[in-house]
């Protein structure tokens, strides 16, 4: 009798010619794309592994040209309202805040559930423990800032009084061509020297942090409720993209989703791929992430529960004003999501 890993492992190999466009696919039902070039962000955390690995797959809907920008800092929603990319994993947090902002944005689908932990010293046992402490971030209205806030504001804490955020300066640029840096390397630092009290990261920080055995976790989004109930990361696109090209967002969609079903069934498979295209060094920590993170949700959670719960976190902590009802309205669009569901059955 085969043990539940093989059966996975059997299945996902199975499975993986017609992932990658090498069987029958439902994408041949589907007109071509209304354009080859697809442009998506790319950041140091390997949390957005699915939006990463999935190039062949994007080539199989038809993408001749897939590029990837790079994004050390910044939000993900300026990139796209600014047309520098045309979709993109993005921490629904900060998202949230730039479209009350005005970004012309809109949500697609949730992705993945799980990217943050956050660490705390030996002052920190609990999200409570945060009052009058410090909390290295990389700066204000980041997502470690909005994640960790939102957190603290979960538990009765006003983010605004009750925290003293420290925002350390940048180091020198990266090289040309070099790994990008994750947009809180300083603030890891700052927690990894014992200069500050608490500290919100990103894979693969938290799999570093666990091995050097430096803090402990306070609070893992992965496994601890409410946090693991709600998606982190939701695909989203520049409203002119979608509206100019509605076949090939559905493409570009299937292929992002069915990138993370590869991450889901297999890890090791997806792990290599991050190493083998140079977004992490270390193959062990990549694949950490992928048996840890719950990539496999996207079909089981309701994207606009997601940011529903969200909203009313940031409302809670003095971050937006806007209701969960006017930003469904405005900033969502379900349909690809709901084909997909019915398409790519689990």
């Amino acid at each position: 009798m085969q043990t539940r890993r093989e059966f996975v492992r059997g299945a996902a190999a199975a499975g993986g010619a017609g992932l990658l466009g090498l069987g029958p696919c439902a994408a041949s039902a589907d007109p071509p794309p209304e354009t080859s070039k697809l442009r998506l962000l790319r950041t140091g955390s390997i949390c957005w592994a699915p939006q990463y690995v999935a190039e062949d797959l994007l080539r199989a809907e038809g993408f001749a040209e897939v590029t990837y920008v790079d994004m050390p800092t910044g939000a993900v929603s300026v990139k796209l309202a600014g047309g520098e990319a045309d979709m993109s994993l993005n921490f629904v947090g900060p998202n949230l805040i730039r479209i009350e902002a005005g970004d012309p944005v809109v949500f697609l689908a949730g992705v993945h559930v799980g990217c943050f932990e956050v660490f705390g010293t030996e002052r920190v046992q609990r999200i409570r423990d945060l009052r009058g402490k410090t909390a290295a971030v990389g700066s204000l209205n980041s997502a470690e800032h909005i994640f960790l806030a939102t957190i603290a504001a979960n538990v009765g804490l006003d983010p605004r009084k009750d925290i003293r955020w420290v925002t350390p300066e940048r180091r020198r640029a990266q090289p040309c061509g070099a790994r990008p840096p994750l947009p809180n390397e300083e603030s890891a630092r700052l927690f990894t020297e014992g200069k500050v009290d608490a500290f919100l990261g990103f894979p693969p920080q938290p799999q570093e942090l666990r091995a050097r055995k430096i803090g402990h976790v306070v609070v893992n989004s992965a496994t601890d409720r409410p946090w693991s109930q709600y998606f982190c990361c939701l695909m989203t696109a520049s409203k002119e993209f979608v509206r100019r090209n509605p076949v090939a967002t559905k493409r570009a969609l299937r292929a992002i989703l069915k990138s993370a079903d590869v991450c889901a069934l297999d890890p090791e498979r997806a792990a290599r791929a991050l190493v083998d295209k140079g977004y992490t060094p270390r193959y062990e920590y990549a694949l950490q992430v992928m048996k840890e993170l719950p990539y496999g949700k996207w079909r089981e959670y309701d994207p606009e529960d997601t940011i529903r719960f969200y909203a009313l976190r940031l409302h809670e902590a003095g971050m937006i004003k806007a209701s969960p009802q006017k930003i469904l309205a405005q900033a969502t669009d379900w349909r690809f999501l709901n084909e997909m569901k019915k398409e790519l059955k689990g």
